[in-house]
């Protein structure tokens, strides 16, 4: 069994992926199985994964990218978990670095390492919005997703025990996964830059969804309505919500739309509604939220109960 399972979801990526493959299989440290999940591409990225010996290569009808990681979550069997987006490379050194880090600190559960950001090939500096920091970053996390799934390791239980990657949300599932581990975990930093993330392509999530903050409040109104947040958590993730709705809101009046459903959204869970007003959802109405771990090997999540996102 290896120790490290990495794991490079993709769809229709093919020059891309080529590189990222090309950055786990320089890396100095080598106890690792490496699965590309191709989620429907149909632009040959199976004679791509071909090129190089060692990988592994699943393919699944176009489902997303968080379904994409789920399986191959559910397809491999290290003790520990690594992502790498399909457009981002790694250092050589990234996952030494990482294994040494739980070696010499066998309570934490999860980590990250610092990033250098390139736009269209060029080094750009991070807004200090975006400055990642390690320990107890709940709080900092409700504004913004401040993890990168490219720099994290993770044990493979805590990824099982929060459940995975949200599957009904096109946008901001990571966002939706950090936040759940954060209510419980800290999150360790490494600071220094293993990851080197590639922006600016046409085909980036946040250019191709408009309103990021819809999912971030689905993601908000899941975790209120979870039971496992304390009472300071719960009172920061209200405000979070209440932010959120009146941007949202203010943004839907712009475009000639009725924004006061995010704002009734908002004051119900503030005031401790029992029933909440709906909010236009982001997610396919049809949905559930899968919860429960893995049954590795299938490549789906089989839940233990079938939740609704609660009202976003």
């Amino acid at each position: 069994m290896p120790k490290v399972s990495v794991i490079i979801p993709t769809h229709n990526r093919r020059d891309f992926v080529r590189e990222a493959v090309a950055s786990v299989l320089a890396q100095t440290y080598g106890d690792f199985e490496l699965l590309v999940v191709d989620d429907g591409s149909d632009d040959d990225t199976a004679a791509v994964a071909r090129e190089f010996d060692g990988v592994r290569y699943a393919f699944q009808p176009n489902r997303g990218v968080s379904a994409a990681r789920n399986r191959g979550v559910a397809l491999s069997s290290g003790e520990f978990l690594a992502f790498l987006d399909s457009d981002d490379l790694w250092q050589p050194r990234k996952l030494e670095y990482q294994v040494a880090f739980f070696a010499a600190h066998p309570e934490a559960r999860i980590c990250q390492t610092e990033e250098i950001w390139l736009r269209h090939g060029v080094r750009v500096n991070s807004h200090n919005k975006h400055r990642k920091v390690g320990g107890d970053i709940f709080a900092r996390s409700l504004e913004l997703c401040l993890v990168s799934p490219s720099a994290v390791m993770l044990r493979r239980e805590l990824f099982e025990r929060v459940g995975g990657f949200d599957e009904r949300l096109p946008a901001c599932e990571d966002y939706d996964l950090w936040l759940r581990i954060a209510t419980t975990e800290a999150i360790h930093l490494i600071d220094t830059p293993l990851v080197i993330k590639r922006g600016g392509h046409a085909d980036q999530l946040s250019r191709r969804f408009w309103g990021m903050d819809r999912f971030r409040v689905a993601a908000l109104c899941k975790l209120l309505d979870s039971g496992a947040l304390s009472r300071e958590q719960r009172q920061l993730v209200e405000d979070a919500l209440c932010r959120k709705c009146e941007v949202l809101a203010q943004g839907a009046r712009k475009r000639g739309k009725d924004g006061e459903p995010y704002l009734a959204l908002a004051v119900a869970y503030a005031n401790g509604a029992e029933v909440k007003p709906r909010a236009p959802s982001p997610c396919p109405p049809s949905t559930t939220l899968r919860t429960g771990s893995p049954t590795r090997g299938e490549g789906t999540y089989i839940s233990r109960e079938n939740k609704r996102v609660g009202v976003c």
